[in-house]
Protein backbone atom coordinates (compact mmCIF):
# COMPACT_ATOMS: atom_id res chain seq x y z
CA UNK A 1 0.00 0.00 0.00
CA UNK A 2 1.48 3.34 -1.01
CA UNK A 3 1.66 6.33 1.27
CA UNK A 4 -0.90 9.08 0.63
CA UNK A 5 0.59 12.39 -0.55
CA UNK A 6 0.72 15.25 1.92
CA UNK A 7 -2.36 17.40 1.53
CA UNK A 8 -4.63 14.67 0.16
CA UNK A 9 -7.43 15.51 2.61
CA UNK A 10 -7.28 19.19 1.68
CA UNK A 11 -7.39 18.28 -2.01
CA UNK A 12 -10.51 16.16 -1.53
CA UNK A 13 -12.19 18.85 0.57
CA UNK A 14 -11.54 21.37 -2.22
CA UNK A 15 -13.76 19.36 -4.56
CA UNK A 16 -16.65 18.97 -2.12
CA UNK A 17 -19.03 21.86 -2.80
CA UNK A 18 -18.29 25.51 -3.30
CA UNK A 19 -17.78 26.02 0.44
CA UNK A 20 -15.32 23.13 0.56
CA UNK A 21 -13.11 25.04 -1.85
CA UNK A 22 -12.87 27.98 0.57
CA UNK A 23 -12.27 25.65 3.52
CA UNK A 24 -9.42 23.95 1.64
CA UNK A 25 -7.90 27.31 0.69
CA UNK A 26 -7.93 28.49 4.31
CA UNK A 27 -6.51 25.17 5.54
CA UNK A 28 -3.75 25.31 2.93
CA UNK A 29 -2.75 28.88 3.92
CA UNK A 30 -1.57 27.67 7.33
CA UNK A 31 0.65 24.90 6.00
CA UNK A 32 0.89 24.89 2.19
CA UNK A 33 1.27 21.49 0.56
CA UNK A 34 2.01 21.11 -3.14
CA UNK A 35 -0.54 18.35 -3.77
CA UNK A 36 -3.36 20.32 -2.14
CA UNK A 37 -2.36 23.55 -3.89
CA UNK A 38 -2.42 21.79 -7.26
CA UNK A 39 -5.96 20.49 -6.71
CA UNK A 40 -7.18 23.79 -5.23
CA UNK A 41 -6.06 25.61 -8.39
CA UNK A 42 -7.75 22.94 -10.49
CA UNK A 43 -11.02 23.32 -8.59
CA UNK A 44 -10.88 27.11 -8.91
CA UNK A 45 -10.68 26.69 -12.67
CA UNK A 46 -13.64 24.32 -12.61
CA UNK A 47 -15.65 26.81 -10.56
CA UNK A 48 -14.92 29.51 -13.14
CA UNK A 49 -15.98 27.11 -15.89
CA UNK A 50 -19.23 26.52 -14.00
CA UNK A 51 -19.85 30.27 -13.73
CA UNK A 52 -19.19 30.62 -17.47
CA UNK A 53 -21.72 27.84 -18.10
CA UNK A 54 -24.40 29.57 -16.02
CA UNK A 55 -23.81 32.95 -17.67
CA UNK A 56 -23.93 31.27 -21.08
CA UNK A 57 -27.20 29.51 -20.23
CA UNK A 58 -28.96 32.71 -19.29
CA UNK A 59 -27.41 35.19 -21.72
CA UNK A 60 -26.25 33.39 -24.85
CA UNK A 61 -27.83 30.00 -25.52
CA UNK A 62 -29.36 27.37 -23.25
CA UNK A 63 -27.95 24.35 -25.09
CA UNK A 64 -24.41 25.72 -25.20
CA UNK A 65 -24.59 26.57 -21.50
CA UNK A 66 -25.91 23.09 -20.68
CA UNK A 67 -23.09 21.50 -22.66
CA UNK A 68 -20.47 23.53 -20.80
CA UNK A 69 -22.20 22.80 -17.47
CA UNK A 70 -22.29 19.03 -17.95
CA UNK A 71 -18.71 19.06 -19.23
CA UNK A 72 -17.69 20.86 -16.03
CA UNK A 73 -19.57 18.27 -13.93
CA UNK A 74 -17.81 15.38 -15.69
CA UNK A 75 -14.41 17.09 -15.32
CA UNK A 76 -15.18 17.74 -11.64
CA UNK A 77 -15.92 14.02 -11.12
CA UNK A 78 -12.70 13.07 -12.88
CA UNK A 79 -10.66 15.54 -10.82
CA UNK A 80 -12.24 14.38 -7.56
CA UNK A 81 -11.39 10.78 -8.48
CA UNK A 82 -7.78 11.78 -9.13
CA UNK A 83 -7.58 13.57 -5.76
CA UNK A 84 -8.99 10.52 -3.96
CA UNK A 85 -6.51 8.23 -5.71
CA UNK A 86 -3.63 10.58 -4.81
CA UNK A 87 -2.69 11.59 -8.35
CA UNK A 88 -1.99 14.96 -9.93
CA UNK A 89 -3.47 13.80 -13.24
CA UNK A 90 -5.88 16.46 -14.28
CA UNK A 91 -7.90 17.81 -17.12
CA UNK A 92 -5.95 17.69 -20.38
CA UNK A 93 -4.71 21.15 -21.41
CA UNK A 94 -6.76 23.01 -18.78
CA UNK A 95 -4.99 21.77 -15.63
CA UNK A 96 -1.62 23.05 -16.84
CA UNK A 97 -3.18 26.42 -17.67
CA UNK A 98 -4.95 26.57 -14.30
CA UNK A 99 -1.60 26.02 -12.54
CA UNK A 100 0.01 28.95 -14.35
CA UNK A 101 -2.99 31.30 -14.23
CA UNK A 102 -3.94 30.93 -10.59
CA UNK A 103 -0.59 31.43 -8.87
CA UNK A 104 -2.26 33.65 -6.26
CA UNK A 105 -3.78 30.51 -4.71
CA UNK A 106 -0.48 29.11 -3.60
Amino acid sequence: MSKAPAGKTKAIIAYITFIGFFIAVSMNKDKPEAFATWHIKNMFGLLLLLIIAIVTQFNIHLLIGDTIYWSAVVLWGFSLTMAISGKKAGIPFFSKKFQTWFTFLG
